[in-house]
């Protein structure tokens, strides 16, 4: 299934979101409502809540006094633990419980307004981050929840700021205008990412063949990238060696394709074949056949296993190399060479754009990528001989 983390300030219109999404035919797992079910009356979350604060965070009919509640534990560090010790366990096995009763082709929308604040980004295959500039958020705030000015800015305050929220999302919607615009917005994110990524997982479809077009440097690139690498980390763990951000789309000022090239290093192939499953879970299916980079040194080649992005917004390239043959170490160094060497970096540049014009029409970048070899091999010495003159290693 597809794991969609859905989040954003207080007063933003979240719920405005989940609501269309649900219509659409999304599973919506909401965070609040579960926590809110885990200390009903009758339950054994309220009874331990109630021999660890006292009989008085409850109202004269039985049920929890939440602000009574919110005094006692959020009086000291060893409450609020206390507190997060009772209520947490609970609210993850039943959020586990509800995602795990789901269809094996659903998309789960979790609606978690502490998304970004627990560090939760990693575990979703999209995170959806709802906003609206802060005035509009305070109006809402005090209008339809009938909230102290004050009070609402305080909860504004203390949430995520807006760049937290922006490292971790790969959607961003404006909610601070019409209502209709947001959902035009979330009908054409079903539509366009959310149901065929959930398709491409589950059925294991490769990115379409296109021709090589390049664009100018992104500098948003090495933040999807590192977004793409928190959910390879989450996916591994410490099963694998290292992750990496290689190839053009991590030098800054290159021309390059719109795809990210990562790189996990692993200590054996049979580590990458293990691993596989975990990595087409996470979102990046692993592709058929057999691959290999050409070898440097006579040997013919080097095997390799390679994945994809199955998300159709953000194209990825994911080569898992073994320590067991230099290409993994290779490809780090041709990348740092062209980021330390900008006369190469505007050299390469060129070799690929007189390339993809070569070749705009293939359907493919199959030639794009044979014909480039012979410069890539060229530069690859110069890289092993600027490596050698700094004394460059992988950093750790």
């Amino acid at each position: 299934m597809l794991r969609v983390g859905l989040t954003g300030g207080v007063g933003a219109g979240k719920s405005t979101v989940a609501t269309r999404l649900a219509e659409h035919g999304a599973v919506v797992v909401d965070a609040d409502r579960i926590a809110r079910e885990v200390v009903e009356p009758g339950t054994d979350g309220l009874a331990e809540l109630v021999a660890a604060f006292g009989e008085d965070i409850l109202t004269p009919s039985g049920a929890l006094d939440r602000q009574a509640l919110a005094a006692k534990a959020f009086a000291s560090d060893e409450a609020r633990r206390t507190l997060n010790a009772i209520t947490h366990p609970r609210i993850g096995a039943r959020t586990a419980e509800l995602i795990g009763e789901a269809a094996p082709d659903a998309v789960v929308v979790h609606d978690v307004p502490l998304l970004v604040e627990g560090g939760l980004a990693p575990y979703y295959h999209v995170v959806v981050v709802v906003d609206a500039p802060v005035e509009t958020r305070v109006r809402r705030l005090v209008s339809a929840r009938g909230m102290a000015e004050e009070d609402a800015r305080a909860r504004i305050a203390a949430q995520a700021t807006e760049a937290d929220r922006r490292a971790v999302a790969d959607v961003w919607l404006d909610n601070g205008g019409h209502q209709d615009a947001v959902l035009s917005e979330v009908d054409s994110l079903w539509a366009d990412r959310l149901v065929p990524f959930e398709a491409n997982i589950r059925l294991h479809r490769p990115r379409a063949s296109s021709s090589p077009r390049l664009v100018p440097y992104d500098p948003g690139w090495p933040a999807q990238a590192a977004r793409a690498l928190a959910r390879l980390r989450a996916a591994v763990g410490d099963r694998v060696l290292r992750i990496d951000h290689l190839g053009s789309t991590s030098v800054p000022g290159l021309l390059a394709k719109d795809v990210l090239d990562l790189q996990i290093t692993v200590d054996s192939l049979d580590r990458a074949d293990e691993i596989a499953d975990a990595l087409t879970a996470a979102g990046f299916p692993r592709a058929a056949g057999d691959w290999w980079d050409v070898a440097q040194d006579d040997a013919g080649t080097w095997p390799k296993r390679f994945h994809y992005g199955a998300d159709p917004r953000r194209a990825v390239n994911l080569h898992v190399r073994s320590i067991q043959t230099p290409a993994w170490r290779l490809a780090l160094l041709f990348a740092e060479w062209l980021r330390q060497n900008p006369a190469e970096r505007d050299a390469y540049a060129a070799v690929k754009e007189g390339l993809a014009d070569a070749h705009a029409h293939d359907g493919s970048v199959d030639l794009y990528a044979e014909e480039k070899q012979g410069w890539v091999d060229a530069a690859f010495r110069r890289a092993e001989d600027w490596a050698a003159r700094t004394g460059w290693t992988p950093e750790a």
